[in-house]
């Protein structure tokens, strides 16, 4: 396979020959698993994100900031946060991506960088 990306004679992406086979394995297994990137969602759209301990709302705002509560100590209302990713519990993150499997990483006014337990569903709401 080429170092590219994205292998042209099969259409399928492949690895990335700078990464471990573990990163690229949790690249493939976050695009199988799903998410959303939330620059693709337009402003105002609303998710519930239910991670292995808490279930939150999130409602998008301009420049990857979003609105989000359902912490008990760190968002019990409503707060604007900055939103940096989705991570596998490491310091890679996949930035501006709130995946399934994945801890969803924000940057809080006052208690500065959350990160959430692994993220179990993600529903897009009216």
């Amino acid at each position: 396979m080429s170092s590219d990306v994205h292998d042209s004679d099969s259409g399928f992406f492949g690895p990335l020959p700078h990464f471990s086979d573990e990163i690229n394995h949790n690249i493939v297994k976050s695009e199988i698993e799903g998410g959303v990137y939330i620059n693709d969602l337009s402003e105002g759209s609303k998710l519930e994100i239910k991670t292995e301990n808490r279930f939150y709302r999130l409602k998008v705002c301009s420049g990857g900031e979003a609105i989000i509560c359902g912490h008990p100590e760190f968002c019990p209302q409503p707060v604007t946060v900055k939103i940096h990713g989705s991570s596998w519990g490491g310091s890679m993150l996949k930035v501006a991506f709130i995946g399934r499997g994945m801890h969803l990483e924000f940057r809080h006014p006052v208690h500065k960088v959350i990160t959430t337990s692994p993220i179990v569903d993600i529903r897009s709401v009216k």
